[in-house]
Parts: structure tokens; C-alpha cells; sequence
């Protein structure tokens, strides 16, 4: 976990998500922290294993780290979040000594976590951020605009 932990560490990324935490404090519906960051990779992992990817965990746990950051941009001026973290993820990425394949990776699963298309591990990154929410239990479920298809309704991991 070498990089993940370069990127989590990185003073600019503390910045990001300590902004992140600001902006989205009275946010009701789900919030885009460290929290849903670690499900997200933890989630992942187990999914990427049960396909048999064999993606190291490093790898999983620096694109959840990245893959909301850019929430900030879209608060700010209405960047698309994905199409911001993908921007962003590239300057953290550059600290860190993850192959350029690997690199293309995360940075697509980053690109693609909304749509749920393009690689095997791209749509496994989009399942993971989606099951990564306890829909079931949300106070604002019923305000919510996701469409029950895409609510995680019951516990799965």
C-alpha cells in the first residue's frame, strides 16, 4: 500500500479533502469522504478478487482514494467530479511509482466511475462505489434522485 499511502499522506490531498469535508458538511444525501473512499476499496478488492482480477490493492485503493476527489471542482464551477478527479489524480499519481499501465488504469477507473462501462475493472470500480452506499438505511433515501436500480437496498458487502 506504498502508494496509497504516498497519495493519502500528500499534503495537497489532505488540503482536498479537508476542502471536500467543508464544502459538503451540510449535505444530506451521501457524503464524498474518507469513509466512502476506504469502502470503496475495500469493496473493490473483494470484487476484483471474486472476478479474478489480479489488480495489487495498492492499486484499487489509490483510484477510491482519487476517484471523488474532484467533488471540490464540481461544488466550485460545475465540473462533471468524475472528469476533475481524473485531472487531479494525475499530479498524485506522478508522486507515486505506479507503472504508465497502471497509472491508465486507475485513471480510467476514475474517468468511468458514473457510467459503469470500459474495462473489466472499470465496471467493477462503478459497482464498488454504488455498493459502497448503505441506501438502507439513508434518512434522505426517499429526497434521494438515484433510481431504486442504482440504491444499494440491502446489505451485499
Amino acid at each position: 500500500m506504498k502508494n496509497t499511502n504516498i497519495i493519502f499522506f500528500d499534503e495537497a490531498y489532505q488540503k482536498f479533502l479537508d476542502k471536500l469535508n467543508l464544502l459538503e458538511r451540510y449535505r444530506i444525501f451521501c457524503k464524498h469522504n474518507l469513509d466512502h473512499f476506504m469502502a470503496v476499496g475495500r469493496i473493490a478488492t473483494i470484487l476484483a478478487y471474486e472476478e479474478g482480477l489480479d489488480l495489487s490493492r495498492d492499486l484499487i485503493y489509490s483510484a477510491a482514494l482519487l476517484h471523488d476527489i474532484g467533488r471540490v471542482k464540481e461544488i466550485e464551477d460545475g465540473t462533471p467530479h468524475n472528469e476533475a478527479s481524473y485531472e487531479i489524480a494525475k499530479d498524485f499519481l506522478d508522486k507515486t511509482d505506479f507503472s504508465l499501465e497502471e497509472r491508465e488504469i486507475i485513471l480510467s477507473a476514475i474517468l468511468n466511475h458514473r457510467k459503469g462501462q470500459g474495462s473489466k475493472f472499470d465496471e467493477i470500480f462503478y459497482r464498488a462505489d454504488k455498493l459502497s452506499r448503505n441506501c438502507f438505511t439513508c434518512p434522505a433515501r426517499d429526497k434521494c434522485n438515484w433510481p431504486d436500480s442504482k440504491k444499494n437496498l440491502e446489505i451485499n458487502y
